[in-house]
């Protein structure tokens, strides 16, 4: 009797501990995010070294800019000297201190214009930094965006690969029970056992790559340990019409004018042109004559004081200089303003090309991507009746053992196939509206960083 209850209390004590272990087990699981991919974009956007690098990108050109307004500025400076001397040897009068103290005012200017166009091209560089960083934010997006379709695609293969060793687990029970009565020789269970082991050998393999893959979009998107992300909705009715905004239908000749009109590249390298040509017009500016003022107050206090000293001087200036030979140095820099003009325009043309390119090849692969999930879905119907009829056949002898390999890795190969074509779709699809321009436009992110002297200040990109 005392056995037995000293049993039932150990018992009792052992499922208490496992009901506790499930319980904490729960609570940490409901602590687990689940992120969207917008949310993923979100912490890219806050956490990544290389989109932090592009927003310090343009602090430096908006310092730069600062520097080329403060050359339209007169300068205001402060003096003060004092002096000691020794005692007198000679006849002259010399007093024993002298202090000196004032303020200066300078101002100088080109007659052609040569600050107002420095100013105009440091205005156009620093817009185009900002654009640059956000060219810079598109492509890190689309990266993140591949790992974490990578995430989910490696995420089905497991679940395929696990659906698969059952089946063939199953198999192997029921020809392990017909080799027992004599339906079938030994080969069909060796041949069974041979198949579940490659299986099992691809899910380990598939698991590390998952871990693997997973290690990847946190490093990418700065997101926590333990994080899972959800599955996106799987629409039937695989529609193209709203993905570039103003492009309904959605035609190649319509996005590549949407592209040229919205793509920061090409806002970018418009921007270099005209900053370009404003630098040129600056070296132009450095031929004319510079034309500067001064103004100035000084006092001077001597000790002694002295009656036929000065005290105090106001005064002011105006000079104009004109460099006659400086080695070359304005025509130097006139051919090489004049050079980065012309690299600068035909920038513009290579990317204006390269645009159109991304372009069709976007709406090509997306198009693709289409046929090949509507085919692959009805592969995937059929082989999935196919291994239904092939099982039941062999549960009755009509089929051997082949068959149902055949069948199992038919099935298998299509289901692969069709996740790894919806997850190829929606990169396709990702990026159709970042070669079209539309990218950041058609996301709905609840947070993004913005450049602020280096600070997470949190803004929306529409």
């Amino acid at each position: 009797m005392r056995s037995s209850l000293i049993a039932i209390l150990a018992l009792l004590m052992f499922l208490g501990s496992v009901i506790l272990v499930i319980t904490v087990s729960m609570a940490e699981g409901s602590d687990i995010p689940s992120l969207s991919l917008e949310e993923v974009y979100a912490s890219a956007l806050q956490k990544a070294e290389r989109i932090g690098i592009s927003e310090q990108d343009i602090v430096i050109a908006d310092r730069q800019k600062d520097k080329a307004f403060a050359a339209l500025l007169p300068r205001l400076s402060a003096f003060y000297g004092y002096t000691r001397y020794n005692a007198a040897d000679s006849l002259i009068q010399q007093p024993e201190a002298v202090t000196s103290y004032g303020a200066r005012v300078d101002y100088s200017l080109s007659l052609g214009g040569r600050e107002f166009f420095a100013r105009t091209a440091a205005a156009l560089l620093a817009d185009r930094s900002r654009l640059d960083s956000e060219a810079v934010k598109e492509a890190y997006l689309i990266t993140v965006a591949g790992a974490y379709y990578d995430v989910l695609r490696i995420k089905r293969l497991l679940e395929i690969s696990r659906s698969s060793i059952e089946r063939l687990t199953k198999y192997r029970t029921a020809a392990s029970t017909r080799l027992k009565i004599g339906e079938v020789t030994k080969t069909a269970v060796l041949r069974a056992e041979a198949e579940l082991s490659g299986a099992q050998s691809e899910l380990v393999r598939l698991e590390n790559l998952y871990v693997y893959t997973k290690a990847l979009l946190a490093r990418l998107a700065g997101l926590p340990e333990g994080y899972e992300i959800r599955e996106p909705a799987k629409d039937s009715d695989i529609r193209s019409d709203a993905m570039v905004p103003g492009c309904v239908p959605l035609s190649v000749h319509c996005a590549k004018e949407r592209a040229y009109v919205l793509r920061p590249e090409m806002k970018a390298a418009d921007l270099l042109a005209q900053s370009s040509k404003a630098q040129l017009n600056a070296a132009y500016a450095a031929h004319f004559p510079t034309l500067s003022f001064e103004g100035v107050y000084s006092r001077y206090d001597q000790r002694p004081e002295s009656l036929l000293a000065n005290r105090e001087n106001i005064y002011g200036g105006i000079r104009l200089s004109l460099p006659i030979f400086e080695g070359g140095l304005r025509v130097a820099e006139t051919g090489e303003a004049r050079a980065r003009l012309r690299q600068a325009e035909l920038t513009l043309s290579d990317v204006k090309k390269t645009v159109g390119l991304e372009v069709e090849q976007a709406y090509l692969e997306l198009i693709t991507q289409q046929g090949i999930l509507k085919s692959l879905t009805d592969q995937v119907s059929f082989a999935r009746e196919n291994y239904t009829a092939v099982s039941r056949q062999f549960e009755f002898g009509l089929a051997n053992s082949l068959d149902v390999f055949d069948a199992n890795d038919l099935l298998v190969s299509a289901e692969r196939q069709l996740s790894t074509a919806w997850y190829n779709y929606f990169v396709a699809v990702i990026k159709m509206k970042r070669s079209a321009g539309s990218f950041l436009r058609t996301i709905d992110l609840p947070d993004q960083r913005q450049n602020n002297g280096g600070t997470d200040a949190l803004t929306n990109h529409d």
